[in-house]
């Protein structure tokens, strides 16, 4: 009978994690006194430990990053740390395991694991953005006095028009980091988690639209730099309408997001199942289909670590904060009052938006006074994240007509 002996099969799993060229060196380079060796950590090692099913091969990888840094396994920790970046675990979720591993194994081993993990990254072409914890561009985070409790990010200049940004359904206020860090150097602003979101207080729903639009004018009033440029995206976007619309003196302009004034009653239903799979199974009843409505496939194929790291944020999202805003969502109908709305207003839509559709954009910028719409292409719903670069030109537009 031909098959695979254990030897064998730790080899395959090796060379899978490590890659062909470590392997060949390993056992091709063995002579009588290192074979023996090389051949019990191929068949125990490689088959019995990493062959086992109990844990995924990236969650295996992170555990040993974890442990060679414990132990100060240096030369090791390289080894699996270069296989690790090789083998496409996202930089995001290497880096989390080293602040993990600066509280459980010490400061200075983490501080040699982000030394060599940072030079590892460079050795194999990963650009890491500037993150500068000088003002303007560090982020100070705070959470409200008034109830319930919200989590706020400050950061930028003193001077310039002050810019707040609202995020979507079941993500947070990261969704804006890169915006925000853009931003920065020009603006003072002012990001978010909506109730039941990311670090703020989930209170008990469901929650009425109104209820979202108060949080977001208390914000403004308690930051003390209004009016603002409102910046919303999808339900963001559903809340900055209904700030203008109600509290006109906080706000000095709006762009508008991937967003609507009203459903069509069709929608509905998708709502309510929706929320009935959250309650059932949590945000990953409803992770992949949400991912699919938010990015285009060409965008998801190109871009997996970005895509990833939003699945992390969804499936971090608190299942009851979510269902209430869910109802929020559900019933948002500004459209008949969006004449009233006078300040200078930019509508955005994705050409491939299927749950806010080009349709609904156009349908607010009719409605509001002088208002501009402005169609992206080859964009889904996270247009900021699938586009960051035209979405901030649009809003640097804006922002240029208030200068």
């Amino acid at each position: 009978m031909q098959r695979d002996d254990d030897f064998k099969r730790g080899e395959r799993n090796r060379r899978r994690m490590l890659g062909d060229a470590w392997v060949e060196q390993s056992l091709g380079k063995a002579d009588s006194f290192t074979a023996d060796f090389q051949s019990m950590v191929t068949r125990y090692a490689w088959h019995e430990i990493w062959g086992r099913p109990g844990l995924d091969a990236q969650t295996r990888r992170l555990l040993v990053l974890g442990m060679t840094m414990a132990a100060a396994r240096w030369e090791e920790f390289e080894l699996h740390c270069r296989a690790a970046v090789r083998g496409g675990v996202p930089v995001e979720v290497i880096r989390e395991t080293l602040m993990q591993g600066a509280v459980y194994c010490g400061v200075p081993a983490a501080n040699t694991a982000i030394k060599l993990a940072r030079a590892i990254l460079r050795d194999e072409g990963v650009a890491l953005a500037p993150a500068p914890l000088s003002a303007p561009h560090r982020v100070a985070v705070h959470h409200t006095f008034s109830v319930p409790q919200l989590r706020v990010a400050l950061q930028g200049v003193d001077s310039g028009v002050p810019v707040m940004l609202s995020h979507a359904l079941g993500i947070d206020l990261s969704m804006w980091d890169g915006l925000a860090a853009s931003l920065a150097p020009q603006h003072p602003l002012l990001r978010y988690d909506h109730r039941g979101h990311g670090g703020s207080a989930v209170a008990a729903g469901p929650y009425a639209l109104d209820e979202l639009v108060d949080d977001a004018a208390r914000l403004v009033r308690e930051w003390g730099r209004g009016p603002v440029v409102f910046v919303g995206l999808s339900m963001g976007g559903m809340v900055g309408q209904g700030l203008a619309i109600r509290y006109p003196d906080l706000v000095r302009a709006l762009l508008l997001a991937n967003t609507t004034a009203r459903l069509p009653t069709a929608a509905q239903p998708v709502s309510a199942e929706r929320i009935a799979a959250v309650q059932a199974g949590g945000l990953a009843a409803v992770v992949e289909g949400t991912l699919e409505r938010w990015f285009t496939a060409p965008f998801r194929q190109a871009h997996a670590p970005v895509v990833d790291g939003v699945r992390r944020r969804l499936l971090q999202c608190d299942a009851q904060g979510y269902i209430a805003c869910s109802h929020a969502v559900a019933a948002v109908d500004w459209l008949d009052r969006l004449a009233s709305i006078r300040c200078p207003t930019l509508v955005l839509a994705g050409e491939h938006d299927v749950g806010t559709t080009p349709e609904m954009g156009r349908a607010i910028a009719e409605r509001i006074p002088n208002a501009r719409f402005e169609l992206m292409k080859d964009v889904a719903h996270l247009s900021v994240v699938e586009q960051p670069a035209v979405f901030e030109r649009h809003l640097r537009s804006l922002l240029d007509t208030l200068a």
